[in-house]
């Protein structure tokens, strides 16, 4: 078995068994299959796409290729989420207490965040103390003590993923649903969870663009971890427009914690909306209860409290400081003012990305230093009325706000 002949038979659209895609992930991850190789294959599939049977091994193998968290000493059903990303998606930071105050264990591990798709992780780290590289026991101990630990990925969880994506990142092909699929669930396998809850999110801000791209990404990954012996839900949802109100890493720990706190006009319904789904779906695969009562739950921990205070509890548990969930001044700030009066129709979601990376509140690069304050506030959402030269967002930036920037966040909305 050479890659030679793994490639001529992808490229001659032939199914690539077991042991072929095992040959594969092992020879990549441990160095004896060269990048230029490796890149030969992942366009074939980029191009030619895998079967149900293909991507399942391909999971499998990349899964084995590093170490599996065993979680089987946190008490009761471990339930995780994964969204495929997007612009303003805080979900992760409400989500997870309200299902830790119903007494449901999280165990979330996350990532940082590259270009456009913030990380959950950049967001913790941007509260003064918080601590996310935690060691199996403290892990483990957060959860069966407080419901809730979000942490980092540890260093040997799926290698084979790590050198993948980073191969699939220059050689254009991130955007293929096998790989895709293959990655999010060799991640979410290992990670040990009992249950997982897929966001998967379509439109100009996200990998899919069509909801019937997310619908297949999302029925592969449901199969995958089916297979795997995990409960799996996948929930379709939009990103042609950011959620919320607030894009950047500090911004969006103020707003999530403001939504928890009750705040709303702080937030935006589409905000709470996409957060009830989502721990509603969490709640139903982890207490097995129906979409009625799992929904009635939700919305009782939100409105006594009790999911605002295991957020405290949750950042003070891993080192934060509660003090520093405010939204500090910049050296810049700049108004966007509506160029004409109308109702804003669409907000372009990958544009309002690309100005908050602009900004410091991404990174282009992996070693790219993130400015934690930086970002974009939304005055004006989809369907506000507004009249002309009326502020409709603000910039915020602690190096100089370019007119680059400025001209793609007017451009990102349409009003008429």
């Amino acid at each position: 078995m050479n890659m030679a002949q793994l490639f001529e038979k992808k490229k001659q659209g032939k199914e690539l068994t077991q042991a072929e895609i095992q040959y594969f992930v092992e020879g990549y991850t441990t160095g004896t299959i060269p990048d230029y190789q490796a890149s030969s294959l992942l366009m074939a599939i980029r191009l030619l796409g895998m079967t149900y049977d293909e991507t399942f091994y391909l999971t499998k193998a990349m899964i084995e290729s590093g170490d599996v968290i065993d979680l089987s000493s946190i008490e009761g059903f471990k339930i995780d989420k994964h969204s495929t990303g997007g612009v303003g998606d805080k979900v992760t930071l409400i989500v997870t207490p309200i299902i830790a105050a119903l007494d449901i264990p999280v165990a979330k591990f996350s990532g940082k965040g590259l270009g456009i798709t913030g990380g959950t992780i950049d967001k913790l780290e941007s509260i003064r103390g918080v601590k996310t590289e935690l060691s199996s026991q403290e892990f483990i101990d957060n959860v069966n003590k407080h419901k809730i630990a979000v942490a980092g990925q540890t260093g040997n969880l799926v290698p084979a993923d790590k050198k993948l994506y980073a191969l699939r990142d220059v050689t254009g092909t991130v955007d293929s649903i096998p790989l895709i699929a293959a990655s999010i669930m060799s991640k979410k396998i290992a990670s040990g969870a009992d249950g997982i809850v897929l966001d998967v999110k379509c439109g100009s801000g996200a990998f899919m663009k069509t909801e019937e791209e997310a619908q297949v990404l999302a029925d592969t990954m449901t199969a995958i971890g089916e297979k795997l012996g995990r409960k799996v839900v996948a929930h379709i949802s939009d990103m042609d427009n950011p959620l919320g109100k607030m894009i950047g890493n500090k911004l969006e720990v103020v707003e999530a914690f403001a939504l928890l706190s009750g705040r709303m006009d702080e937030t935006h319904e589409d905000l709470l909306e996409e957060c009830i789904i989502i721990s509603s779906l969490m709640y139903q695969v982890a207490a097995g209860v129906n979409e009625t009562e799992a929904t009635a739950a939700v919305k009782r921990v939100l409105e006594d409290g009790s999911a605002a205070a295991k957020f405290e509890e949750f950042i003070v548990a891993q080192g934060g400081d509660l003090a520093d969930i405010v939204q500090n001044d910049t050296a810049n700030k700049v108004a966007i003012k509506a160029p004409t009066e109308g109702t804003v129709g669409t907000i372009n979601a990958l544009l309002i990305g690309e100005a908050s990376v602009g900004l410091g509140a991404g990174r282009l690069t992996k070693e790219s230093e993130l400015d934690y304050d930086a970002g974009i506030q939304l005055i004006a959402k989809k369907g506000d009325h507004v009249r002309a030269d009326e502020t409709i967002a603000y910039l915020y930036s602690n190096r100089q706000i370019d007119q680059e920037t400025i001209e793609k966040v007017l451009k990102a909305y349409t009003i008429a």
